[in-house]
């Protein structure tokens, strides 16, 4: 029985060394600050790829973390610019909409820095769109002028995402 146990514990350390840990995980080029990923040269996608892809933003990060979802979206461009994807066939749209508003506001109207203002410019200068819902706008008393630049104020989350899949984006389920 021993003898056995002492198998199985060996045979799981040497199972877990064959995993990716974290130091396969890189930095990306679009986002380089947020986002690594860990690269898979098997996995490589065929040339001509396109990915339009959207993502739905509704949770609020914990005070003072920046919101995963944003994270989420940096290592999907990252990950796939990595894996020769290219730049021209690469898009990512960010619908915000209820509490998550909290984590696109400026300073000035969060009353302290928003740890998120670094990497949504890096989002937007690597070409993401992100915009937030009009409803919760109204509901919230936000104003284009207290959001981070490069955010827009849409109609609503529906209209943002009706729109942008008939413009062939595919919603990320994650």
């Amino acid at each position: 029985m021993i003898k056995s146990l002492a198998t199985l514990a060996l045979t799981l350390c040497l199972a877990t060394s064959a995993h990716a840990g974290e130091n396969d995980f890189v930095a990306g080029t679009l986002v380089p600050d947020y986002g690594k990923y860990a690269p898979r040269e098997s996995a490589r996608l065929p040339e001509g790829t396109v990915m339009k892809v959207a993502f739905d933003m509704s949770k609020a990060a914990p005070d003072g973390e920046i919101n995963s979802d944003l994270v989420k979206v940096a290592r999907f461009l990252n990950m796939h610019a990595g894996s020769g994807v290219a730049l021209e066939n690469l898009s990512a749209a960010i619908v915000v909409h209820g509490a998550a508003s909290a984590d696109l506001l400026t300073a000035e109207k969060l009353g302290h820095e928003n740890p998120n203002a670094g990497i949504i410019a890096e989002l937007v200068a690597a070409g993401a769109t992100i915009d937030l819902c009009g409803t919760t706008s109204a509901a919230r008393d936000i104003a284009q002028e207290d959001l981070l630049p490069g955010i827009t104020i849409s109609l609503s989350a529906m209209t943002s995402h009706a729109l942008l899949q008939q413009q062939g984006y595919t919603l990320n389920p994650f």
